[in-house]
């Protein structure tokens, strides 16, 4: 896959399929609490992460990982089965998943990683026919509203909640092309 990074680090990434949590267990719970400090234990696992192969296998969700060229995790992006969760909420009949877990790790920030690793999650959902991609983001998370703007999201709602304040978002995904036609 050709990555829009920088033109110095495009030859030190991959960006590849997640098949087993252990691949980045340890880089997801340390950017978990890095990004979401004392509100989130850094003892408790996820419920999508405790059962990763059910959500990010082949029913509907996928995970990613950017490696280094040593092969250490430097960014993750994932999406899953949007499970209505959100009560308020009503995507209709539509196709929808719920992108998560983007992380990068502050060294390789600013270099077009995450950028990278949403254009590879968003060109597969398209080709498994997603119509909807569903997130939820916070205030508190420097640049993460305006990078999800930039790349075609449009706010739905924000709570008022006092710790949390969240924000959600979805982006509309045009019909992936029909494959071509051999004659």
């Amino acid at each position: 896959m050709t990555l829009s990074l920088s033109p110095s680090l495009s030859h030190l990434i991959s960006i590849q399929p997640v098949e087993r949590l252990q691949e980045v267990d340890g880089f997801l719970r340390d950017a978990r609490v890095q990004m979401f400090g004392a509100r989130v234990s850094a003892q408790d696992t996820p419920a999508d992460l405790r059962h990763f192969a059910q959500v990010y296998g082949d029913r509907g969700g996928r995970m990613w990982a950017a490696r280094d060229a040593q092969h250490a995790v430097v960014g993750s992006i994932a999406y899953r089965a949007y499970d209505g969760r959100f009560a308020q909420l009503d995507f209709g009949p539509q196709s929808v998943v719920e992108v998560v877990r983007l992380f990068v790790a502050p060294a390789w920030r600013r270099q077009g990683l995450a950028q990278a690793l949403f254009a590879t999650l968003q060109a597969h959902a398209q080709a498994h026919r997603v119509q909807v991609l569903y997130l939820h983001t916070h205030p508190f998370l420097p640049g993460a509203l305006e990078f999800w703007e930039r790349n075609g999201f449009a706010v739905l709602q924000r709570e008022a909640e006092p710790v949390w304040q969240t924000i959600h978002m979805q982006c509309l995904l045009p019909p992936a092309l029909p494959a071509p036609v051999s004659t």
